[in-house]
Formats: structure tokens, C-alpha cells, sequence
């Protein structure tokens, strides 16, 4: 294994030149992004109980779950791979309504004014209204969606296939600019101030102004990715599909540093995890690992029985995460220690949302998840 990095009082200096996002965009109310807020952190501002049961499931015979889901007002919002949008009483998971079209979604719905937010796998973006899933505009893109959405100001944006990345106004559908790299966009975009971050199938970072939907300017990441970038002060940090984790200083423009197994190097599918403290991803070698933030030196690592493509996220100084093999996990935070599991069955490609001192999360078997602690 190695890693590369600038000394520590060099990215120490980069760090702290820049102060991290204000606590209120951190700290949503609700998990109504793919990653829970604009930066794409996967932090939770929690909390979860101690000890976590399972409450409900809510079952969809034949069906099958590669998104996360968004939780808002005692609501959680998913939609599948077989075109249902799914509104589900987040104490009970009773169906509050249900929609079914023509396409399927592995994209997660992104929560705003609400509406939501939602591109399908036939390259269509939906706005649909949380109440009743009433569709209020659609917009068609050129390819695939598996982008989630994020937004900056009045508009949403969202990536597509077609390598282009959508500035739709979130109100009427009309498109207010669009940007175009050389190869597919699978991630979400991540925005910090008026920047957003793609790591694209091209093998760049690209930085993208967003009140002139114009490059601010690129970095190379020597591989296609589809994992969303975490930001956390000045850095980004996301892994590639040629197995290299980067920590990128999104201002200078200038990667920090890498870390890669050469041993037995796998993809990145999983999105990281970003805290003060650590960076969490998991990986297709089986494997979590804690990096330091400033420097790319390994803290820990746990390794589960099958490929974790489960973006991790983090509460209540624990992580938490799920397997292909349909294990669901929680390893503390400091020391990568197992201290919950789960065994759910199927497999997970999405990632959990928290919201209001509950865990749901929904698998390859058509079943979505809710523990939490009974009264």
C-alpha cells in the first residue's frame, strides 16, 4: 500500500486557510440529498438511538432498490428500478401514495419547497410534488440519469449520461444553462459556495462555476468515476474506478494527495464519507477505510464479506453502511470497530438517510428498512 501527500504543516495550512461550510448547511433538518446536504459530507447532525431495532419494512414482491432515500416532515421519498415513486409514513412505513411510470430510477430524489427531484434511467428529470406525487414539469436529457440532484439559488442540478450537467429552474423546468465534459456523468454534484464538483467518466475533477456555468477549472483523476465528491474546507475527496483515492485541494486545483492499494486494487463505487477528523469510503475489495483528512494516511480499516458499493455515512460518532452480501453495519467512528450488524438480506447499492432518530435504507430485494429504538 502507499500513500502520497504534501507534509503535514503544508495541508495543515491548506485546511485551516479555509474555514469548513456554516453548521446550518451541514446540519439539514432532514435528509433531502443523496448525501444529506449540498457539500455531500454524509454526516448526520444524528442522532440515532444506542441501540437500533428494526420498526417497520415495507415490502415490493419482485422489486429491487439501488437508491438512497430522502427523508423529510415524517416522510420518506424513494423511487425503484421497476418506475415506482414511493411516499412512505416514516413512523409506520404505511404508503402514503404511490406513482408508477413507463422507466426506472436508480438515482436518489432530492427534497426542496415541496417538491422533488428525480432523473430516470431513460435520461427524463421529474419534479414531482411531495404531497401527492403530482408531476409538475419534466425535462429531457440526452441519456441516462443516474445523477442525483443538488441545487444552487433558483435552479437544480442534476448530471446525465449524455456528459452534460443541468442548470434547471427548480420552479418552472426551463433550462438556464448546461455544461458539457468529454465523457458521462454519473455522479451528483457536490456545491460549496458557487462552485459545484464533477468527478467525471473522463477522468477529471471538474470545478464548475455556477453563476457562469463555464469550467473554473480541472483536475486530472487518471480514471472514469461515478463516486460523488465529499468537500470538506478547500478538499474534495472521492475514490476512482482504477482503485486510487484522492484528497484534492478544490481551490489551488491541485490533488494533495493519493492513496492506492497496489496490491489487489478495486474500484470505488461507495461515495466517501467526509468529518473534521476523517474520510470514510468503502470499496469492491471489501473494505472501509478511515484516511486522515490532511494527509491520506490510513487510520483503520474493516473488511465485511462482500463488496461494499454503500456510501457510508456518519452519526453519533458511528459509521454506518450496507453490503452486497445484505449485511447492514455500524463500526465506531475512531477505532473501525464493529459495534452493530444486521443481517437484512439481498444486497445494498444505496446508502441510508437519517432523520428524525431513524435509519432507513433500501435493498436489491424490493424491501426498504427503518430501525430505530421502540417506546
Amino acid at each position: 500500500m502507499k500513500y502520497q501527500s504534501l507534509t503535514v504543516a503544508a495541508a495543515l495550512l491548506i485546511l485551516a486557510a479555509a474555514p469548513l461550510p456554516a453548521i446550518d448547511q451541514l446540519a439539514a433538518p432532514a435528509w433531502s440529498l443523496f448525501r444529506g446536504d449540498a457539500q455531500a459530507t454524509g454526516v448526520s447532525p444524528g442522532p440515532l438511538p444506542k441501540k437500533l431495532e428494526l420498526l417497520w419494512k415495507y415490502e415490493i414482491p419482485g422489486g429491487a432498490f439501488e437508491a438512497t432515500p430522502a427523508i423529510a416532515e415524517g416522510v420518506v421519498y424513494i423511487a425503484d428500478l421497476d418506475g415506482r415513486v414511493l411516499a412512505l409514513d416514516l413512523q409506520t412505513g404505511a404508503k402514503r401514495w404511490e406513482i408508477k411510470l413507463e422507466t426506472g430510477f436508480n438515482a436518489s430524489p432530492a427534497l426542496r419547497d415541496g417538491h422533488i427531484y428525480i432523473g430516470d434511467l431513460d435520461g427524463k428529470f421529474h419534479c414531482f410534488d411531495m404531497q401527492d406525487g403530482a408531476e409538475k414539469w419534466t425535462y429531457d436529457t440526452g441519456a441516462e440519469i443516474n445523477s442525483s440532484a443538488n441545487f444552487y439559488k433558483d435552479n437544480v442540478l442534476v448530471g446525465s449520461q449524455d456528459a452534460t450537467l443541468y442548470a434547471i429552474n427548480a420552479k418552472t423546468g426551463k433550462l438556464a444553462w448546461k455544461f458539457t465534459i468529454d465523457d458521462q456523468i454519473r455522479c451528483s454534484p457536490t456545491v460549496v459556495a458557487n462552485r459545484a464538483f464533477l468527478a467525471g467518466c473522463d477522468g477529471k475533477l471538474h470545478i464548475v462555476d455556477l453563476d457562469k456555468g463555464e469550467a473554473a477549472a480541472t483536475v486530472p483523476i487518471d480514471a472514469p468515476t461515478g463516486s460523488t465528491p465529499a468537500a470538506r474546507g478547500d478538499m474534495v475527496f472521492f475514490g476512482n474506478e482504477g482503485g486510487v483515492f484522492f484528497g484534492i485541494n478544490w481551490k489551488e486545483a491541485k490533488t494533495i494527495w493519493t492513496w492506492q492499494d497496489e496490491r489487489r486494487s478495486q474500484a470505488f463505487r461507495s461515495s466517501p464519507a467526509a468529518t473534521s477528523d476523517a474520510v470514510i469510503v468503502g470499496g469492491r475489495d471489501k473494505t472501509v477505510r478511515a484516511f486522515e483528512p490532511l494527509t491520506g494516511k490510513v487510520i483503520w480499516t474493516f473488511t465485511a464479506r462482500s463488496r461494499i458499493d454503500s456510501s457510508p455515512v456518519v452519526v453519533d460518532q458511528r459509521v454506518f453502511f450496507g453490503a452486497a452480501d445484505g449485511r447492514l453495519y455500524a463500526l465506531d467512528l475512531a477505532s473501525g470497530k464493529e459495534v452493530w450488524q444486521y443481517e437484512a438480506g439481498g444486497g445494498f447499492a444505496g446508502s441510508a438517510g437519517i432523520a428524525d432518530n431513524r435509519l432507513v435504507i433500501a435493498n436489491d430485494e424490493g424491501t426498504v428498512f427503518c430501525f430505530g429504538a421502540r417506546p
